[in-house]
């Protein structure tokens, strides 16, 4: 079999990877990387994991001089593949000084400017790049490789327009790489309008469908988190991957599973870049166990020691399906993809069963207990309910009923007493009682004044306020002597 130095990859860089202990390429970098050291397009079908970023990085370096501009532009989907690129690339320059910076949203643009203008490889996200074309800050005279990495996954997020329009800002004379999972229609268009003569190259998935079980559960709405919390403390595990829809799922699943001793974090595009980079990198580390993610976090990152991959939401695309499983049963590891649906699941999920290509089995329940979820609305601290502001309203509506609010407004001062909130609750009570007479004044002004010509509706307002007076957060009460 091929070994690295044959490849005619430069001596830094197989001093690196001779350090790391890796002798023999794997299939794409073993296919890609001569054509990409011969300056040849290339298109490159590849999943994640399988090793492409040293395939194109290899070229990338050696073509490379430092202080003599952006030579190199890497546009990834996502802010944690930039950096996890940056770093791979940073890793194998080792022996070979370069600037390498990555540019991504979530972060000042400031900094950004600056590292740009010593920069010599750039790794980013489509979005912060255009802004820095549309600012002027980022200058692609020099430009020598153009990479699109993950590119089906750009198009999935919608970044065509932006992808298309950084392309036209780059130089025609220029070695395009592109790496995709999947090729369809779009990347098709791409490769066939700004490649120059490609070369197509494919590789077989690192992950091993012989290794990987996909099974389902079919529960009750009510038992699905249950289920989660019987299936993480029963499976023997290494690390695991939760996925959810949404942010808001996400939040619910961690914060429950941790008050049932199971320790978690959560990542999401809602966190600041600083915070998904921690928790991302704790994870690596197997700091954490349990990772509850949204699909930010199924492309684009390598992470190994996977072993359970859990659906807690069934996603409604095939593609997100299996970008999601692709997580575990890599390089040649057995791994478990486990599905668990409710009714709400089944719509999204025939898709998946309809695809012949993958396997799923169902499972019989297992005898499992009953919990009781917090609700969205519970705030905790030590495990100790805080009454929050859903909880105050919830306690006054059911003791007050609906008519109450101004027995609400008088009996919140028991949760915050003293509180700017209790102050306002009285101030629109009073507010509202106040309006109302001063609405009768104003009615008895314009029928001696006859000031209705002007027409009422600029006077009217919420609660029988004026326009004028509901401006200010204290209502003045309105002068009506006007000197009759």
């Amino acid at each position: 079999m091929t070994k690295f130095k044959e490849l005619g990859i430069t001596e830094e860089v197989w001093k690196v990877i001779h350090e790391d202990g890796f002798e023999k390429p794997s299939e794409i970098q073993a296919r890609t990387i001569p054509l990409v050291l011969q300056g040849k397009d290339v298109i490159g079908g590849s999943a994640t994991g399988s090793g492409k970023t040293l395939a194109f990085a290899a070229g990338i370096i050696k073509h490379t001089e430092h202080g003599k501009g952006i030579q190199a532009l890497i546009l990834t989907p996502t802010r944690e593949l930039a950096e996890q690129v940056t770093k791979a690339i940073r890793h194998f320059s080792k022996y070979k000084p370069l600037k390498i910076v990555s540019i991504y949203g979530g972060l000042s643009i400031n900094p950004q400017i600056e590292d740009l203008r010593r920069a010599d490889i750039v790794v980013g996200t489509p979005g912060r790049i255009l802004d820095h074309l549309q600012r002027d800050t980022i200058i692609l005279d020099s430009l020598k490789t153009l990479v699109l990495d993950e590119a089906d996954r750009m198009l999935d997020m919608g970044f065509i327009d932006d992808v298309l329009t950084i392309i036209k800002a780059c130089p025609k004379q220029r070695q395009t790489l592109l790496f995709s999972a999947t090729i369809y229609d779009e990347v098709v268009f791409i490769a066939s309008k700004y490649m120059n003569n490609p070369v197509e190259v494919s590789a077989e998935s690192r992950v091993d469908p012989r290794k990987l079980n996909q099974v389902f559960y079919d529960v009750p709405d009510n038992m699905k988190f249950s289920l989660l919390v019987h299936l993480l403390k029963e499976e023997k595990s290494d690390l695991v991957m939760v996925f959810c829809n949404t942010r808001r799922n996400t939040g619910f699943v961690v914060r429950n599973l941790t008050l049932n001793g199971i320790p978690s974090v959560s990542v999401h595009g809602g966190y600041t870049q600083a915070k998904r980079n921690k928790i991302m990198e704790d994870f690596h580390a197997k700091k954490i166990r349990v990772l509850v993610c949204t699909d930010v976090a199924a492309r684009g990152l390598d992470i190994e020691g996977i072993s359970h991959v859990y659906n807690y939401d069934i996603p409604d695309d095939v593609k997100d399906y299996i970008h999601r499983i692709g997580r575990t049963a890599r390089a040649g590891k057995e791994g478990k993809a486990i599905n668990i649906l409710s009714s709400y699941d089944y719509e999204n999920f025939n898709k998946i069963d309809d695809d012949e290509s993958l396997n799923v089995v169902k499972v019989e329940l297992p005898d499992f207990p009953m919990i009781i979820p917090r609700s969205f609305r519970e705030k905790y601290e030590g495990g100790q309910r805080q009454h929050g502001r859903h909880e105050r309203r919830d306690y006054h509506k059911s003791r007050f009923g609906r008519q109450g609010r101004s027995q609400f407004s008088h009996h919140r001062s028991s949760f915050s007493h003293g509180s700017s909130t209790h102050r306002q609750g009285e101030h629109r009570y009073k507010s509202r009682e106040q309006g109302k007479d001063n609405y009768h004044k104003r009615e008895d002004y314009h029928k001696k004044d006859d000031y209705h010509k002007r027409g009422n509706s600029e006077h009217r307002s919420y609660h029988g306020r004026s326009r004028e007076h509901s401006r200010h957060k204290f209502h003045r009460k309105p002068n009506y002597n006007l000197g009759e």
